[in-house]
């Protein structure tokens, strides 16, 4: 601990003080609760969630809170929370197929198997101000909830069915999954351990390398083969029980792309696959990863990996918006004995070069 640190406990307890009466801000008006933060601001709690690899609304919600809105902040608290818990086990592959589905689109084929549903959207709003919510009061309500609780065929498994697009890997239950949140990640890196890193990564960060590939930094003709949102049901085998047990379900995005297309002198050309899976309704975040899991497939399929969204090492090694805040936000922290070192050695440096400029002849000899 820095001393400086140590002298000044006294400020850093008043600052925490400040922070909370800050926090609160006008007494006059209502604190807001958890319910109101998990209801109304649903997709900043679906987005600490998936971020802080944590799935409960109402902590996630508190963190929210806490941090006064800031997201990075709150994931930070929420993946703080999540190392001090017991590990109980595994449960078994998810199987989205059978998700009750809220909000299930495709921009591949006009007409697929249990139709479009188009459900809770922006993407149809006309992103201008709506001053009916500065004064409350409460929306209409929709005719009717769409939700399918019918199974519905992906868009790839149909593709997949004429062998238009790369089989999806062999189903292994017995084979090892990497654990990013266990062990440390080295690379080069599984595809498990990949979409691990990316479900947690940042999503302005994934979103950025995702726009870079439809920019022509790396090879990638994206179409969203299909997005989901809906519930899927856990299940836990308990070892007692010896069997699987339904635990619940939990509120899921996951995106398809359909990619370029591959081929070889042996193999028929065929469609290529990126993949995003997150928690909640986080249809930007699953869409980027898409987009950046398949770029970095580039190696794996034979192509060249040029660009920064290809770069496996660049993009893992810097998803994590936790890891990058500790170090840009250190910064922040005392340095002055590192700083006072460097200050003395520049000092010393100017004096060295304003002593050889007095003496020409020297100055020259120095350079040659």
């Amino acid at each position: 601990m820095y001393v400086a640190v140590k002298g000044g406990e006294r400020a850093i307890d008043n600052a925490h003080r400040l922070l909370a009466h800050e926090r609160r801000g006008d007494r006059a008006v209502p604190e807001v609760t958890l319910d109101q933060i998990s209801e109304q601001l649903a997709l900043g709690v679906d987005r600490v969630m998936a971020e802080g690899s944590l799935y409960d609304r109402e902590l996630a919600a508190l963190a929210i809170k806490q941090a006064r809105g800031d997201m990075i902040e709150a994931i930070f608290l929420l993946r703080a929370f999540r190392a001090t818990l017991p590990r109980f086990g595994a449960t078994e592959p998810l199987d989205t197929g059978m998700m009750a589905v809220q909000r299930r689109v495709s921009s591949t084929f006009k007409d697929i198997p249990g139709g479009q549903i188009l459900g809770p959207t922006f993407d149809y709003t006309h992103r201008l101000l709506d001053p009916q919510l500065a004064v409350g009061g409460e929306p209409e309500m929709p005719a009717s909830a769409s939700v399918s609780n019918e199974a519905m065929p992906r868009v790839t498994d149909i593709l997949g069915r004429d062998g238009l697009i790369e089989p999806s890997p062999a189903p292994a239950p017995d084979a090892p999954v990497g654990d990013l949140t266990r062990e440390p990640l080295g690379f080069p890196a599984d595809r498990d351990l990949r979409l691990q890193n990316l479900a947690r990564g940042d999503e302005g960060f994934l979103l950025a390398l995702g726009y870079s590939t439809q920019r022509g930094y790396g090879r990638s003709h994206p179409f969203a083969g299909e997005i989901r949102f809906g519930e899927v049901e856990l299940d836990f085998v308990a070892e007692d029980a010896g069997f699987a047990v339904p635990l619940g379900s939990i509120a899921l995005t996951e995106c398809q792309m359909v990619n370029q297309f591959k081929g070889s002198a042996t193999e028929p050309p065929c469609f290529t696959r990126g993949y995003g899976l997150a928690f909640g309704q986080s249809e930007r975040k699953t869409m980027a990863m898409a987009l950046v899991d398949r770029a970095l497939r580039a190696r794996e399929l034979g192509e060249e990996a040029l660009a920064p969204a290809q770069d496996e090492e660049f993009v893992l090694s810097h998803s994590d918006n936790v890891q990058a805040t500790g170090f840009v936000e250190h910064l922040k922290l005392p340095h002055y004995v590192d700083f006072q070192s460097e200050l003395g050695l520049i000092r010393r440096l100017r004096q060295d070069f304003a002593d050889a400029a007095e003496r020409p002849d020297t100055l020259r000899e120095a350079a040659e």
